[in-house]
């Protein structure tokens, strides 16, 4: 199954209800994070909501384990309530039989964004929205 990994490139000032409602839906809840979400349909459609705030383009396997490896935090709360009647499982994703949190916290990119910076689109020179095959030299920037 194909994935999209997401970068939210713009800060918390001035953010519609729901555009900041969707960015907390796709676990970017500052600055520099980084999802991984799968290609469906209603994640496109939250993508191109957020589109104006973060950048995103597929990733491949070999990236996607070099940032779990480099950036992954490992997720150690409870993973049910105590009568066991609440499960937690939203809370974390199970990579080789490891539980992470749903995002990863990167540092700003060595070098800086594109020539345009962050207020213009990828297809302009800038480093918002959908990438088709740049994202992979924005991410090993980033790590």
């Amino acid at each position: 199954m194909k994935q999209f990994a997401v970068i939210r490139i713009r800060g918390v000032n001035r953010v519609n209800q729901k555009v900041e409602r969707t960015l907390q839906q796709l676990h970017l809840y500052r600055k520099n994070y980084c999802s991984v979400v799968p290609e469906t349909p209603s994640y496109i459609g939250m993508l191109e909501k957020v589109k104006d705030m973060v950048t995103y383009g597929p990733i491949d396997e070999e990236t996607y384990k070099l940032l779990v490896e480099k950036k992954g935090e490992e997720y150690i709360g409870p993973t049910s309530d105590s009568s066991g009647k609440i499960d937690y499982s939203g809370k974390y994703v199970e990579i080789n039989k490891k539980k992470y949190k749903h995002f990863f916290r990167l540092c700003p990119p060595r070098g800086g964004f594109e020539r345009k910076g962050i207020k213009n689109a990828y297809s302009i020179g800038g480093v918002l929205g959908f990438r088709k095959d740049g994202l992979k030299k924005l991410l090993m920037k980033m790590i």
